[in-house]
């Protein structure tokens, strides 16, 4: 895939996630994102899917949530949104555009001998409980935020 291009809207802390070219040196959002999830996989700090990633943002654990653009049901994204907004505890958002590419990203796939993903499940919904190690992707994410 190719680095990513934000749009952020100051408002509701969001951004969203499309294919474009990034500043060279620098971690793009997607690849940020990327590398985030796959730690915090590592360290069980991700909740995937609808079910998980609510009681994620009910009970205040969550970091940041990550949401597929093109969910068919309009009240699935208002919760989402509306949970992310709530004014105690304000949670970052950034939506992407592929929930195969999301479902791979969480690991709801098996990977082969080669290293390829197979059977990828997408996944509409990601919510980042807990970082795990702090890295490069981590700054990167919560810098854009703070910015």
């Amino acid at each position: 895939m190719s680095d990513v291009e934000e749009i952020q809207n100051e408002t509701q802390n969001e951004i969203e996630v499309s294919a474009q070219a990034a500043a060279p040196g620098e971690l793009s959002i997607e690849d940020a994102v990327k590398g985030a999830l796959r730690i915090a996989l590592a360290s069980q700090g991700l909740a995937r899917g609808l079910r998980e990633a609510v009681k994620a943002l009910v009970c205040e654990d969550a970091q940041l949530c990550i949401l597929v653009e093109s969910v068919d049901e309009d009240a699935y994204i208002k919760l989402v949104e509306a949970l992310c907004q709530a004014p105690s505890t304000p949670v970052p958002l950034i939506k992407v555009s592929d929930a195969k590419a999301l479902g791979e990203w969480a690991g709801l796939g098996k990977i082969d001998r080669d290293g390829n993903a197979r059977k990828v499940v997408g996944c509409s919904c990601v919510v980042i409980k807990e970082w795990g190690a702090d890295s490069l992707e981590r700054q990167t994410l919560i810098k854009h935020f703070q910015s």
